[in-house]
């Protein structure tokens, strides 16, 4: 997998990147999972209606050298990429993606790119 240095999901123009304060510990307190090869994964369903199998979620995922990351909004299994900010009915998706998006910033997770 391919992480860059900065990021953003389709139809967002605000590009993010990875704090530089970010660390490992941090990531498994907000809800990541370190995986096998030592990366860190977080999905969170952005349908608060939906059951969380069927949900859009919002995915990223972080090296284990914490050198880049991947962020992306998907379906519900994880394949294809969705433009919540586009569709007429995602008013509730864009809602709960920016409360997310803000508490990762504010657990210097991630930054909005200046």
């Amino acid at each position: 997998m391919a992480f860059m240095k900065t990021d953003s999901v389709k139809g967002d123009s605000t590009v993010y990147e990875l704090s530089s304060e970010v660390k490992r510990y941090t990531l498994r307190d907000v809800g990541f999972m370190e995986k096998k090869n030592g990366s860190f994964t977080f999905a969170r369903p952005l349908d608060p209606t939906a059951p969380v199998k069927q949900a859009i979620k919002l995915k990223i995922t972080v090296a284990k050298d914490l050198s880049g990351f991947t962020m992306s909004v998907t379906t519900a299994n994880g394949l294809q990429p969705v433009d919540i900010f586009k569709r007429q009915d995602s008013a509730e998706k864009v809602e709960q993606f920016n409360f997310i998006v803000a508490d990762l910033i504010e657990r210097k997770v991630i930054q909005k790119k200046v």
